[in-house]
C-alpha cells in the first residue's frame, strides 16, 4: 500500500487504481450523502483555517527565495477572504439539486424497447495545476458532488498549501464515511512526473490541467488519457463602428476583476479605424492608463501615441500576457476581425461592443469560441451566488465540452434501453 492515511502517493499506478476503486463505490452512494461530504470539507477548511494560511507562508517564503515568476506568488497567495470564498462555495455547492442518474429523453427509440439517458459519473478525473491551492478544495467539491473520485497533482511551489487542504479534506471525508482514496494526492516532491500520471488510461477517465498555456500544452503532449484543456487570458474585443468608448472602458476594466486568476481578461482589443480618426481611441487609452495598464500597439498605432509600447504579430498577438496589459490593433472590417480572432484568440471568451444587431449576431455566429460577449464583461468567476452555476474554470475545447467547467462537464452520458417485448 504506497497511500498513506492523508491519501497521499508517489506512486502513480497504484493511485489511479485506488482512486477507480473508491470511484465505483461513490457512483453508488446517494446525492444527499455525497452533498453532505462537501459542506463536510467546507466546515473542515473552515476549521483548519489558520493551519492552511500557516503553510501557505512557508510556500510564499520558499518561492520566493527560489525566485518564484510574480505572477506565480499571485496565484499562490492565499488570504483569508480567498479561503472564505472556497468555504463559501463549497457551502453553495453542497446545497445544489444531485446532477446524479438524472434522468433525459433518448434521442433515438428502439422497436420492442423504451430508451432513455442518466448522467453517470465519469469515475476517475486527475487535476493537474500549478500555484492556486485553493482549486484542489474546488475541484474536491465538484467531483465528489458527480460521484467521481479525484487525483491532485499540484506544483512544489504550492506542496505546503496542497498539503494542508488536503489534511483537512480527508478529515472531512472520514467523518461522513468516505473511503480516504475518494481524494488522493500525488507529490511532486517526491518525484511523481506528470507524465506518469497521464498515461495510466486503463482507470483513468479525465486529466484537467490547470495553470500557464506551457504547462497545459506538456499534458495534452503527454496525455494518452482524455484531456480537458483550459484556457486563460488572450481573450480579444472588437470595437466596432458603433460601439460606445463608456462601454469599452467599462468591459476591458472588468474582466480583469476576477483575481487572482484572470480567466477571461480582455488582454488584445481589435479597433475599428473609425475610431483611430476620432478621440475617443485617445481617451480610451488615458482611462485605461489611469488604471494601471500597461498599454500596447501595432506600429501604426504607436506612431500616433507614443505611450504605448509597439509589438509585432508573431510573437504577441496569440499569446496570454496574464497580467493588467492590453495590445490594440487597428482593422477595417467585422469580417477581418472575427478572421483574425478565430486565428490568434485563445477561443474560450471573446468580445464585441457595438450598437448594431446585425454586427452583433454576425459577430456572435463567426467567432469561433467556446464563448461570445455581446456589449457586456466577460469577467469570471468560479464563486457563484446561492444556487447560481459553479464552475471549475474555462475550456475552449470542442472534442469533450468548451464553455464552463461545471457539474455536467464531471458526467457521462449513459443510455438505458428497457425491453418491453411480449416473448
Amino acid at each position: 500500500m504506497t497511500i498513506d492515511s492523508l491519501g497521499h502517493s508517489s506512486d502513480p499506478i497504484s493511485a489511479v487504481r485506488h482512486a477507480y476503486q473508491s470511484s465505483l463505490h461513490l457512483a453508488t452512494t446517494r446525492g444527499r450523502d455525497r452533498s453532505r461530504a462537501v459542506q463536510a470539507m467546507a466546515m473542515a477548511l473552515e476549521r483548519q483555517q489558520d493551519e492552511i494560511l500557516e503553510a501557505n507562508t512557508l510556500d510564499l517564503e520558499a518561492s520566493r527565495e527560489m525566485a518564484v515568476p510574480e505572477l506565480i506568488l499571485d496565484w499562490l497567495k492565499l488570504t483569508p477572504e480567498r479561503l472564505q470564498a472556497t468555504v463559501q462555495s463549497l457551502k453553495c455547492l453542497g446545497e445544489l439539486s444531485d446532477p446524479i442518474r438524472r434522468v433525459m429523453n433518448a434521442t433515438y427509440q428502439l422497436n420492442l424497447g423504451q430508451t432513455y439517458c442518466q448522467l453517470m459519473p465519469l469515475g476517475v478525473i486527475a487535476l493537474i495545476y500549478e500555484a492556486f491551492p485553493e482549486l484542489g478544495a474546488i475541484a474536491a467539491g465538484l467531483c465528489i458532488k458527480t460521484g467521481n473520485s479525484l487525483i491532485l497533482r499540484g506544483g512544489s511551489e504550492a506542496s505546503h498549501s496542497n498539503s494542508a487542504i488536503a489534511a483537512a479534506l480527508h478529515t472531512a471525508l472520514e467523518d461522513v464515511g468516505l473511503p480516504e482514496t475518494t481524494l488522493v494526492v500525488l507529490s511532486p516532491d517526491q518525484g511523481t512526473s506528470i507524465r506518469e500520471l497521464v498515461t495510466q488510461d486503463h482507470h483513468l477517465n479525465l486529466v484537467i490541467p490547470y495553470g500557464r498555456p506551457s504547462l497545459v500544452q506538456q499534458v495534452v503532449r503527454q496525455a494518452t488519457a482524455p484531456v480537458l484543456q483550459t484556457a486563460m487570458g488572450n481573450c480579444y474585443l472588437y470595437w466596432a463602428p458603433s460601439g460606445r468608448l463608456e462601454m469599452v472602458n467599462w468591459m476591458i476594466a472588468d474582466s480583469h476583476k476576477s483575481q487572482p486568476d484572470p480567466v477571461n481578461a480582455i488582454e488584445k482589443v481589435l479597433v475599428h479605424r473609425s475610431h483611430k480618426a476620432s478621440s475617443a481611441l485617445l481617451e480610451l487609452w488615458k482611462h485605461l492608463r489611469e488604471q494601471g495598464f500597461d498599454l500596447r500597439g501595432d506600429t501604426e498605432l504607436v506612431a500616433e501615441f507614443p505611450h504605448a509600447i509597439a509589438l509585432t504579430e508573431d510573437t504577441e498577438w496569440d499569446r496570454p500576457y496574464l497580467r493588467k496589459t492590453v495590445a490594440f490593433r487597428t482593422i477595417n472590417s467585422l469580417d477581418y476581425a472575427t478572421s483574425w480572432i478565430n486565428d490568434y484568440s485563445s477561443g474560450h471568451a471573446d468580445c464585441i461592443a457595438t450598437e448594431s444587431y446585425q454586427e452583433s449576431q454576425q459577430f456572435a455566429l463567426g467567432v469561433n469560441s467556446a464563448s461570445t460577449y455581446i456589449n457586456t464583461s466577460p469577467r469570471f468567476s468560479r464563486n457563484p451566488k446561492r444556487g447560481g452555476v459553479f464552475s471549475l474554470g474555462m475550456s475552449n475545447q470542442k472534442s469533450h465540452h468548451s464553455g464552463l467547467i461545471g457539474l455536467e462537464t464531471l458526467t457521462a452520458i449513459k443510455h438505458i434501453v428497457q425491453g418491453n417485448a411480449d416473448l
